[in-house]
């Protein structure tokens, strides 16, 4: 039975605007291995987490056509922060587009915001450690 989920693909025009972007709101980059013919091998996380991006550059149409929709429009990408202020901080400053300002739900703090390419994602600080939007 498997176990984890290791890392899931984002597909992105370029390879090092990708790093850029990124690593400008504090993820790191594990791996950069080029695997020749233009194609490389990046992994990229916030620091200490498990799971990872693989930042996938569209080799067709068809992937390039899916650049920031892989979500269908939704929030599909949530970071977990445990200092909400400090990362939308961050967020600011790497300008990232803010779709809303930042709101208190039942389950915690949230901002929802783009990324360079569309992609739709929640910076959430979850009031419980459970991640349960439930009361005691």
């Amino acid at each position: 039975m498997p176990v984890r989920i290791s890392h899931f693909s984002l597909l992105i025009p370029d390879y090092d605007t990708a790093l850029d972007f990124f690593r400008s709101i504090g993820f790191e980059c594990r791996e950069d291995t080029d695997l020749g013919n233009g194609k490389r091998w990046v992994r990229i996380a916030p620091p200490g987490a498990e799971t990872e991006i693989l930042l996938a550059r569209a080799a067709e149409d068809r992937q390039s056509r899916s650049i920031g929709e892989q979500g269908g429009g939704r929030v599909w990408l949530f970071l977990e922060t445990e200092d909400f202020a400090r990362d939308y901080e961050r967020l600011k400053a790497a300008n990232v587009a803010f779709e809303t300002p930042p709101r208190d739900e039942p389950y915690g703090r949230v901002v929802v915001w783009k990324d360079p390419w569309g992609n739709r994602w929640d910076l959430i600080e979850y009031a419980r450690p459970d991640r349960s939007g439930t009361g005691d």
